[in-house]
């Protein structure tokens, strides 16, 4: 039997007790104590009940401790865009500026999965958030900016008062790509996009869609206006394109959503021995470093990831110093002409 020395202080209850006695989880325990939202009224009794049984104080000095961590948390649900990991890197340089660091986690393009991620990154005490290309609805995400500063990327909300966004002018972005083919006399311009029912209308696909649309009718070219779409990012493009080349009525000159459709198409092109441009003229959405490569030579339209990046990084210490008030910033992005026009 082991023995108790007489004198010796009982066991300190910590949260991992709690949660022990509670049955869930510490991040569970975490959610309750600091009253995150979504937490459900079965779970809250189910803590304050272990919590009351327990006697359990938070401890002063890690609440003491709860000041700065200058860490800023970078949440993107895919890292497959070549486009992403040149804005990881001019936020990256921007937040060291202020001495601070960046961690980045990868998710995918699934509600649960994002939000656990945003409460993991919660919970592990981070300055402040940056969110790009996220899935969540706006109204979720603003119960998350209440308890941390948030800026989002790739997320078109510009009535949300307790977030930042930054976004290439996506709207503006794609009437250039449709402006840009037609100026080479092609008339006959379908978009390349994808199924994204089930996501927000908050997406870049919604806004550059509009955007195109806006710009056939601007042109004139009704008559040649469609959206072909392809599965969701996440799944196989191969057949989708396959079956698009394969048209009878197959169109004359393509804009692509996305550079990665872009990409994908030249090299599905290229199997099919279809020439681009002289049967098929394409430009993407992005400029990604790929696309200038001599052998890829994609036209496409850049974001000006440069000028993203330190909007992006400069909204986010300016949260954190205290700023409250939302801004919402458009980059008005460019053409770049290579040979798939």
């Amino acid at each position: 039997m082991e023995k108790q020395m007489l004198g010796s202080r009982p066991e300190r209850v910590t949260i991992r007790h709690v949660a022990e006695h509670a049955g869930v989880s510490v991040a569970a325990v975490s959610k309750v104590l600091r009253n995150a939202y979504g937490v459900s009224d079965a779970l809250r009794l189910k803590v304050e009940d272990a919590i009351e049984t327990l006697k359990y104080r938070p401890s002063t000095a890690a609440r003491a401790m709860r000041g700065r961590t200058f860490t800023v948390g970078i949440l993107v649900v895919e890292l497959t865009n070549p486009f992403i990991p040149t804005l990881l890197e001019e936020m990256d340089a921007g937040l060291a500026q202020a001495s601070y660091k960046s961690m980045v986690a990868v998710g995918r393009a699934a509600s649960k999965i994002e939000t656990s991620m945003i409460e993991t990154m919660i919970d592990n005490r981070m300055d402040g958030l940056i969110l790009i290309g996220p899935q969540i609805s706006g109204n979720v995400m603003a119960e998350y900016a209440k308890q941390i500063p948030i800026v989002a990327l790739a997320h078109h909300e510009p009535n949300s008062s307790f977030y930042d966004t930054v976004n290439s002018d996506d709207y503006c972005g794609a009437q250039l790509a449709v402006e840009a083919l037609h100026a080479q006399g092609h008339q006959d311009i379908a978009m390349l996009s994808y199924d994204h029912s089930g996501q927000p209308s908050s997406v870049v696909a919604v806004a550059r869609e509009a955007g195109y649309r806006a710009a056939m009718e601007r042109l004139g070219l009704e008559a040649w206006m469609r959206i072909l779409r392809l599965p969701n990012p996440s799944l196989s493009r191969t057949r989708g394109l396959a079956e698009f080349l394969a048209m009878p009525d197959r169109p004359r000159a393509v804009f692509a959503w996305s550079d990665m459709d872009a990409l994908r198409l030249l090299s599905a092109c290229h199997e099919h021995g279809i020439e681009v441009p002289g049967q098929l003229a394409v430009i993407g959405y992005d400029d990604s470093a790929v696309a200038g490569l001599p052998l890829v030579n994609l036209s496409s339209i850049n974001q000006k990831p440069d000028e993203l990046g330190r909007c992006v990084s400069d909204l986010m210490l300016s949260r954190i110093e205290g700023r409250t008030e939302a801004r919402h910033v458009l980059v008005t992005p460019q053409v770049v002409f290579r040979r798939s026009l």
